[in-house]
């Protein structure tokens, strides 16, 4: 895959002037240009709005002459501002010489990028640049008319940044960086951060991002997939939310992988393994075609590497047609001649079909780097609420496994649960019934799950709190019950399995 130009986009500011960057940072902050000095300017209805791209209700909440109101015009809206007032906020002379505004001739200065505050995990004030038109929101058909266009934070990113796994390593892998959201979110917590795209405008742009939000300079390569990298090179972490749209043709960069169906995740996905060190993570947003005759779990399952647990969510699927319209309306493609679209919602049928996919799936897929003999792999379909981040119920899945890995059942018995936090027990049965008619265990943190269990499995984790162990709790179940404790011994461990699997459970040490 070749790199990516385009004349017709605007020239970028300067990527080698971080004494201009510091300084701008400097007065974006005194101005309160942050993620909650927006919300509490433009209210929660115009800045949800400003989220969808609809920037009307914020242009009649920034009409007055504050600083804050002539930032928000300045940089999220496009709107020019006189100079004179500007000056009295921003150090223009030096903006105007490095690139970040440009003089439009009426004793007024523009933008030349978006620039939208983003709230870091820890409180941090961050600004994302990206290109005019596309802070926020889809592209809002820009990409139809230029191709090297570079998005800044949308859904896709924050959902990664949100499962991301975190915590002290030392190398850090950002793969398709784009605007730079998942290297800002590496570098504080990575001692060295790399960061690719195939898409050079990216990378100027990554550095931007990082500079303007007063984090480290990133490693920054060019190429696509892992070409970038050595092949002697090992990460920590790797994260992508690559071009994973499945589409005829690579019309538009930011979002068409250039290859054949779901390939390019597929590749991503394999060749990701022998680039972790062991423990290390790759974690990746991705779509997955479903197959007429073949299982989507089973497919996703041969694309795990060797050597690699693995947890893959399923979080939607689309049939073609709703598949189809979702990418052609991001391109802009219905507002334009109808017969073109017409034309181009053909050839996305037509490739459909020829590959017979009947839908396409959209979710996670988290790889470890294990030496365990019989790796795991867990693909799953979870379309319900969650709660994010979940960076830390992955970790703590990974965590869970190796546990179960190293106990057998006696281990398991001998060993000393207690039920997770906000895991309450929920009876379900018909009014002034003696017993329920099954009882669910359901999470309100993380994954939130939910599981029938037995009445023995029920009064089993009720009474878990890491002070007896598991075969001692069952003992006394037994007798309560009238059961014969052997039997129970030997039947009730599957059930515990499952409950310290998906997280209801977890051992006492």
């Amino acid at each position: 895959m070749g790199g990516v130009t385009n004349a017709t986009l605007p020239p970028l500011p300067a990527s080698d002037r971080p004494d201009v960057a510091a300084r701008l940072r400097e007065a974006l902050l005194g101005a309160s240009f942050t993620a909650d000095g927006l919300l509490e300017l433009l209210g929660a209805p115009a800045y949800a709005a400003l989220a969808r791209s609809e920037t009307v209700p914020a242009l009649r909440a920034t009409r007055g002459d504050t600083p804050l109101e002539l930032l928000v015009r300045l940089f999220l809206l496009q709107q020019p501002v006189p100079r004179a007032r500007a000056e009295a906020v921003l150090p223009v002379a030096e903006c105007v010489q490095t690139g970040w505004l440009t003089d439009t001739g009426a004793d007024e200065v523009a933008a030349t990028v978006d620039v939208r505050p983003y709230g870091g995990t820890d409180g941090e004030d961050w600004f994302i640049v990206s290109d005019l038109g596309c802070a926020v929101g889809g592209a809002g058909g820009i990409g139809s008319r230029d191709e090297g266009v570079v998005l800044g934070v949308g859904g896709a990113s924050t959902t990664l940044a949100g499962i991301t796994v975190r915590g002290p390593v030392g190398s850090a892998l950002d793969l398709g960086t784009g605007s730079g959201i998942q290297a800002l979110h590496a570098a504080q917590h990575a001692t060295r951060v790399t960061a690719t795209d195939l898409n050079p405008r990216a990378l100027h742009i990554t550095a931007l991002t990082l500079a303007l939000s007063g984090a480290p300079a990133a490693d920054l390569r060019e190429g696509s997939l892992f070409e970038p990298v050595r092949d002697d090179e090992r990460f920590d972490l790797i994260v992508s939310n690559p071009p994973f749209v499945i589409s005829p043709g690579a019309r538009l960069t930011y979002r068409d992988g250039g290859m054949g169906g779901d390939d390019l995740c597929r590749t991503l996905v394999q060749q990701a393994g022998e680039r972790l060190n062991e423990g290390g993570f790759a974690q990746f947003l991705a779509n997955w075609q479903h197959v007429e005759g073949e299982d989507w779990q089973d497919r996703l399952r041969a694309w795990v590497p060797r050597g690699c647990d693995a947890w893959i969510v399923q979080r939607e699927v689309q049939d073609v047609t709703q598949y189809a319209e979702l990418w052609l309306r991001d391109a802009g493609d219905h507002r334009g001649d109808p017969a073109e679209y017409q034309a181009h919602y053909d050839a996305w049928l037509d490739e459909f079909e020829a590959r017979k996919v009947r839908a396409v799936g959209f979710g996670w897929i988290t790889l470890r780097r294990t030496a365990a003999a019989e790796p795991s792999v867990t693909v799953e379909e979870w379309p319900h609420p969650v709660e994010q981040p979940l960076g830390d119920t992955i970790r703590a899945h990974f965590e869970r496994l190796d546990y179960l890995r190293a106990h057998d059942d006696a281990a398991l018995l001998a060993g000393r649960f207690r039920l997770t936090a906000e895991v309450v027990q929920e009876q379900v049965g018909l009014p002034g019934a003696e017993d329920p008619e099954h009882v669910v265990l359901r999470q309100h943190r993380g994954m939130r799950r939910a599981t029938k269990v037995d009445t023995v499995g029920a009064g089993f984790a009720g009474v878990c709190d890491g002070s007896l162990s598991a075969g001692r709790i069952l003992d006394a179940i037994a007798q309560l019950v009238g059961e014969d404790p052997v039997l129970l011994r030997d039947r009730t461990p599957a059930q515990i399995r499952l409950l310290v699997e998906q997280g209801f459970l977890e051992p006492a040490v």
